[in-house]
């Protein structure tokens, strides 16, 4: 279930209990006339079916709520009411798949920012990432995948083309686009001050070093695994699975690939600089390109429910005989 907490004016107060009360997948309405004061306005609370929350949201909307009034959207995680239950059974689909696109607007709004945290997320990433490299250390490859935070603007970026958010497309491509140079940078100085001193034997090689040379070829495999996580990426974002969410974070190469940018760089091994340039194109691209598919087909199927909501919500009023 999904619980509301509107703020309505007075002038529309009626019109928002109206279309509560007239779906069958909202149930426990409550009303306190003229209780809210910043906005002013009629306070109504109601628990909804998350299978149809985004449908009634969205005609809440409708109303200019946003603009003049307040919707706060809380999850619920258990209830003990009859009613919830028959709003439950009405909502047809399971709950577990449904999405509530205002959650998953809200989410990747926020981790679209380029915020100081984000920068030192990705700088730590990249830093775990080539000592992975140094030791050919797998280990530490997959702590840095957990560490890095790229997925939230890769993730904007799909909901952004689903959702046509041309504000949150530009802060998510701004925050890969500082933040990848930055994890790079971090890996080439790091590189470059730990020859310097001897913290890296002489005897290292780029080119002898197994999880390094597979960060630097990028083939077919890394194409389908990249692809296979933007989708399963976007069903943890969208269905608030998060434990789906760290297998696709550990499953991808952004980070290792920019951190064997970095590494690359200070040796100045052009061949796995070129390679791992490619790893991280491909694996962007493929995630944004199959996140967006996915989300679009959930954006498809919810399309699809609200015209069917609609439809039965004025199927009493305009069948004969009932």
């Amino acid at each position: 279930m999904i619980h509301l907490r509107i703020v309505a004016p007075a002038d529309r107060a009626g019109r928002t209990l109206e279309l509560l009360e007239g779906n069958a997948s909202v149930s426990n309405v409550a009303h306190l006339a003229g209780v809210a004061r910043s906005p002013a306005g009629d306070l109504i609370l109601a628990d909804v079916a998350r299978e149809d929350a985004s449908v009634v949201l969205a005609d809440l909307r409708g109303l200019d709520l946003e603009r003049d009034g307040a919707i706060a959207i809380e999850a619920v995680e258990a209830h003990i009411s009859e009613a919830a239950d028959r709003a439950i059974e009405h909502a047809r689909g399971a709950p577990s798949d449904a999405v509530v696109w205002e959650e998953v607007q809200a989410r990747t709004s926020e981790a679209t920012e380029v915020s100081s945290s984000f920068l030192v997320f990705m700088v730590v990433a990249g830093l775990i990432a080539a000592v992975g490299i140094y030791l050919d250390s797998a280990i530490l490859i997959v702590g840095a995948m957990v560490v890095g935070p790229e997925f939230g603007p890769v993730a904007g970026l799909c909901v952004a083309a689903v959702t046509r958010r041309r504000d949150v497309a530009l802060r998510s491509f701004v925050a890969l686009a500082v933040g990848f140079p930055a994890a790079i940078a971090a890996a080439w100085l790091a590189t470059l001050a730990f020859r310097a001193t001897g913290v890296i034997p002489d005897t290292f090689d780029t080119s002898t070093h197994q999880l390094g040379n597979i960060i630097a070829s990028p083939d077919f495999l890394a194409f389908f695994v990249a692809a296979c996580a933007g989708v399963a990426g976007m069903l943890s974002l969208s269905t608030a699975k998060s434990g789906a969410l760290i297998g696709v974070l550990i499953s991808v190469t952004t980070i290792p690939a920019a951190a064997n940018i970095g590494v690359a760089l200070a040796y100045r091994d052009w061949e796995a600089w070129r390679g791992s340039m490619g790893q991280l194109a491909i694996n962007l691209g493929a995630i944004v390109l199959f996140g967006t598919a996915a989300l679009a087909l959930q954006r498809l199927l919810y399309q699809r429910r609200r015209r069917r909501v609609h439809r039965l919500a004025t199927e009493p009023a305009t069948t004969p005989g009932r």
